[in-house]
């Protein structure tokens, strides 16, 4: 099992920055594909970011590409996600995810992770 703990939420005003913060234990973190999703009032959750077990390889959504990123610390266990020129639309509860099952980029993107946080709110203001 992987446990997964999400932070750094918050109430932005729109154009202001915020980064989520995910520490995980139970499993080698190198050996995690980890990603962000999040899920907005009313509408199902969606993909938002992944990256690779090493950090090297990175996918966005496009409706975040350009202003979100994520990144890892493989020695502090946590990644990241840097959201920057924030807007209304990005209000969401966001969740952190993983999975060590070496799948496909686009296997998560559609399928989603094996393992969830319980996820953090971000709400954004105009």
């Amino acid at each position: 099992q992987v446990q997964l703990v999400e932070s750094g939420g918050g109430s932005v005003r729109a154009g202001e920055s915020l980064r989520l913060s995910c520490l995980a234990s139970g499993r080698t973190f190198s050996s995690l594909d980890m990603g962000w999703f999040r899920q907005a009032p009313g509408k199902e959750r969606e993909f938002v970011a992944h990256s690779s077990r090493s950090g090297g390889s990175t996918i966005y959504a496009d409706s975040v590409k350009g202003r979100f990123t994520i990144s890892r610390d493989n020695a502090k266990n946590t990644v990241y996600l840097q959201m920057n020129s924030l807007k209304p639309e990005d209000t969401a509860i966001y969740y952190c995810a993983a999975d060590s099952r070496h799948y496909s980029e686009t296997y998560y993107v559609k399928y989603g992770m094996d393992f969830w946080g319980k996820g953090t709110l971000v709400t954004v203001s105009s």
